[in-house]
C-alpha cells in the first residue's frame, strides 16, 4: 500500500482529499499544525472511511521538526503539500506571516524530498497566480501575473521555487494545481469547511449568516464592470477537486508525466457572480439571505474562471458537481455541525 503524505490533512481541502486518497486504497498520514483545523477531524475521517489516519502534529516551520519527520519516513511515495495559510484579505494585512508560512515551509520540505530517490510533489496553487487576466476563460498559458495580493504571490513564489528546484533534480516529479474556488462539504455532511474564527471566505460567511451566527453577510463591491457588479470567481465542488488530486498522483506515480514540472487548472469552467452564489444558495435552501453591500475588499480582482481543456484531456479528470449541489452540501453542513 503506497504511503502517502498530506501536509494540512486536516484542513477544508485536504481532508476531502486524504478521504478520497483512502477510498482509492493509499496509506495516509497527515502533518497538521491545527492553526485552523481541529484534531476532530481525524476522528470524522475515519468514520467515512473506516480507517484513522496516521497523524503527526507538526509545525513545519520548524526545520528540525521537518527533517526528523522525513528521516522517520522515508518510505513515501509521495507527498500532497496543501498547510499554508490562504485568505487574500488576510494575506493583505499580515504579509509576512503569510510569507513565512507558506514559502518557509516549503523549501523545508523540497529540501527533504531533494535527499530522496525520487519524490512526487503535488502542490496546492492558485487561480491567484493570474491576478487579473487579460483574457477569459483563463488557461494555463495565461500569464503569471504581478499578483494582486501577498497570498496570490506566495503562490507564484512557490510554483517557481518548485520549478527551479525541478529543473536541477531529474529526481524531483512535480504537478501544481491551481484551484479556482473550492465550496461545499462531503455528501456525508461529517466533514467541510469550518473556519476558526471570522470566515474569509464566502460560502462559509452565507451559511453562518444563514444560521444566525452572523447578523448580515457583506458583499464587498457592487461596482465591479460585471453583468450584476459583484466579483465573479469559479466555484468548484471541493469533492471534485479532492478527486483531482488522486488522479494527479497517480500520473506521476504512474510516470504519466510530460515534463517534470506541470500545472493544471481545476475549475469548473463556469463563472458565477457573488450575487449568483448567494441566490443559488437561496434556491436549494428556500431561507432568505441578510446580506448588505460593503466597499470593495483589498486584493479582490474582477473576474476569474477556468478552462479546463488541459485538466480535461490530460488528467482525464472534469468537474461533475453544480453551484446548486455545492451550497446545498454547503447548508448541509453547517446544519450538522451546529446540532453539536
Amino acid at each position: 500500500m503506497d504511503k502517502i503524505l498530506v501536509t494540512g490533512g486536516l484542513g477544508f481541502i485536504g481532508s476531502h482529499t486524504v478521504v478520497e486518497l483512502q477510498n482509492n486504497g493509499y496509506r495516509v498520514i497527515i502533518i497538521d499544525d491545527l492553526s485552523n483545523s481541529s484534531l476532530d477531524v481525524l476522528h470524522r475521517i475515519s468514520t467515512i472511511t473506516g480507517i484513522t489516519p496516521e497523524f503527526e502534529q507538526i509545525d513545519l516551520k520548524n526545520k528540525a521538526k521537518v527533517t526528523n519527520f522525513f528521516k522517520s519516513n522515508n518510505d513515501l511515495k509521495g507527498v500532497i503539500h496543501f498547510a499554508a495559510s490562504k485568505a487574500v484579505g488576510e494575506s493583505t494585512e499580515q504579509p509576512l506571516m503569510y510569507y513565512e508560512n507558506n514559502i518557509n515551509t516549503l523549501v523545508y520540505i523540497l529540501q527533504e524530498l531533494e535527499k530522496s530517490n525520487h519524490a512526487n510533489f503535488i502542490f496546492s496553487s492558485s487561480c491567484t497566480v493570474y491576478g487579473q487576466a487579460d483574457e477569459l476563460p483563463i488557461t494555463e498559458n495565461a500569464p503569471v501575473k504581478r499578483a494582486e495580493s501577498p497570498y496570490g504571490n506566495t503562490k507564484q513564489i512557490g510554483e517557481e521555487i518548485i520549478q527551479d528546484v525541478c529543473s536541477v533534480n531529474s529526481n524531483m516529479d512535480a504537478i501544481a494545481l491551481r484551484y479556482f474556488n473550492p465550496i461545499g462539504a462531503h455528501e456525508s455532511a461529517i466533514i467541510g469547511e469550518l473556519p476558526i474564527g471570522v470566515p474569509q471566505n464566502l460560502v462559509p460567511f452565507i451559511t453562518q449568516t444563514a444560521h444566525g451566527l452572523r447578523d448580515k453577510l457583506l458583499v464587498f463591491g457592487d461596482d465591479y464592470p460585471t453583468h450584476d457588479g459583484t466579483c465573479i470567481r469559479d466555484y468548484i465542488h471541493v469533492v471534485d477537486l479532492a478527486k483531482a488530486h488522486v488522479i494527479a498522483l497517480e500520473r506521476l506515480i504512474n510516470r504519466k508525466n510530460k515534463s517534470n514540472f506541470e500545472t493544471f487548472n481545476l475549475g469548473t469552467g463556469k463563472g458565477s457572480s457573488v450575487l449568483e452564489v448567494i441566490k443559488s444558495f437561496e434556491r436549494v435552501t428556500g431561507l432568505t439571505l441578510n446580506y448588505t453591500i460593503a466597499k470593495r475588499r483589498l486584493g479582490d480582482i474582477t473576474a476569474a474562471y477556468a478552462d479546463t481543456n488541459k485538466a480535461n484531456m490530460e488528467l482525464g479528470w472534469q468537474s461533475h458537481l453544480s453551484l446548486d449541489d455545492a451550497m446545498a452540501s454547503a447548508w448541509k453542513w453547517e446544519t450538522h455541525i451546529r446540532k453539536k
